[in-house]
Order: C-alpha cells, then sequence, then structure tokens
C-alpha cells in the first residue's frame, strides 16, 4: 500500500487523470481533500502534527483504495436489496419474463452508454452526483415500503442503510475528486418530491418506483466502483 504510481510524480500523475498540467511542474495535491464533509470512520481526519514532509501520493491511493473497496461492499448490500425488495412485492414482481414499466425517476436516470468514453474525473462527478440524488428517493421507497409491507423490517432497515450509505460513498467520491484537483459537481434538485407525487397514483406505480430507485441505487453503486478501478495502480485501463 505504501508504494506509489511507477515512474509517475505527483504532479503527473494528476495531469495523467485530469488531462492538464504540464511535465515538469508537479502540484501539489490539496490537504483539504482528506477531510471528509460527513463524519466517517471510513476517512479520520489528518493528524495536524503529521510529518509534512510525506508524499502526498500514497495518501491518494490509499484515500482511492478506501472508495473503492466501500463501493465494492455496496455492490453486495445494493443487490441484496433489490432481491429482497422484488420478493416483498407479490406478483407480478419477480414472475419469470416480467418486465415492469421503466418509470422515469426526476432528475436521475441510469448510466448513460457513453459514460465509459467519459474522462474518470467526469465519470466520478456524474457518479456522485447520482450518489447525492439517491438517499432522498431511498428514503420515499422506504416509506411508502412501510405503509405497503409494514411487516417486512429487515426490507425497511435496509432501504434506511442504503440511503445512508449512498450519502458516505457519494462523500467519499467527492473527497477523491477534491485530491485530484477536479471541479467539484454541480448541485441538482432533489427528486424526491417528484417521486412522491408519481408513486401517490396507486400501489401498482409505487411498487414501480420503488423497484426503479432500488435498480439505480445498484447501478449508480456498481457504475462507481468500476470507474474508482481506472485510477487503482494495475486496475483496468
Amino acid at each position: 500500500m505504501g508504494q506509489s504510481l511507477p515512474g509517475l510524480k505527483v504532479g503527473e500523475f494528476r495531469a495523467e487523470l485530469l488531462g492538464s498540467g504540464r511535465k515538469g511542474q508537479p502540484e501539489v495535491v490539496r490537504s483539504r481533500a482528506w477531510g471528509c464533509p460527513h463524519s466517517s470512520p471510513l476517512f479520520p481526519p489528518e493528524d495536524p502534527q503529521a510529518d509534512s514532509s510525506v508524499s502526498p501520493l500514497p495518501l491518494l491511493e490509499a484515500k482511492i483504495h478506501q472508495t473503492r473497496n466501500l463501493a465494492r461492499l455496496l455492490t453486495k448490500y445494493a443487490e441484496q436489496l433489490f432481491q429482497e425488495y422484488v420478493q416483498h412485492q407479490g406478483d407480478p414482481f419477480g414472475l419469470p419474463g416480467f418486465s415492469p414499466p421503466r418509470l422515469p425517476v426526476a432528475g436521475l436516470s441510469a448510466p448513460g452508454p457513453g459514460h465509459a468514453g467519459l474522462p474518470v474525473p467526469e465519470r466520478l462527478r456524474l457518479d456522485a452526483g447520482a450518489l447525492a440524488a439517491l438517499p432522498p428517493l431511498l428514503d420515499v421507497v422506504r416509506r411508502l415500503q412501510a405503509e405497503l409491507n409494514p411487516r417486512a423490517p429487515r426490507l425497511l432497515r435496509r432501504l434506511e442503510e442504503a440511503a445512508r450509505r449512498a450519502r458516505a460513498l457519494g462523500a467519499a467520491v467527492e473527497a477523491v475528486l477534491a485530491a485530484l484537483g477536479a471541479e467539484p459537481r454541480e448541485p441538482r434538485p432533489e427528486p424526491a418530491a417528484a417521486a412522491a407525487a408519481a408513486a401517490a397514483a396507486g400501489v401498482f406505480p409505487a411498487k414501480v418506483l420503488g423497484l426503479r430507485v432500488c435498480s439505480l441505487y445498484r447501478e449508480w453503486v456498481r457504475c462507481t466502483e468500476a470507474d474508482l478501478g481506472q485510477l487503482v495502480p494495475g486496475g483496468p485501463a
């Protein structure tokens, strides 16, 4: 873990990722990136007494690895949530061949077909934006399921945990972006109000909305894990 990327200085590594900067003019990664906007045990605050001569590159690599490991863990949890959600919706959900309508969710869509072709920082900005939009949507789904399936405490607990984990992963991705010197994501309106209004049309639309939100959560967590993998030494090209 203490090894740095072979053949790259800090500034050159950052320039390779962002497509900016000049060789021979290394830049220092901003120390503000090591603090996470939310209190999280994943990334404790940097020790102010730490040796300032330590290269920031190993710290950046460690943060990327930590964030990717979190995304990998959430990928497993997101799959479990999706399967349990389907299990509690009754027929026709979960039946072989059932294809629910792809209910649009205002302000949030699945990763586009061109996502993988974008520069890594741009992809991470999209990941962070989606992860920021998901918690209020998951909260809406949890409230709907509390009415539709009040005897499914594990499902309700997993929905609540998913919202909290999406916030944590989004904050960690934002910290990686800041460490790379990338522009922060642009804020987007929360889609929760529109989602709640759509779900008010009836029981079936409410169930379809929940299915769609759980699916989007699963897709964006997977996408985030894959995008962070592009920054890991020896990761996919």
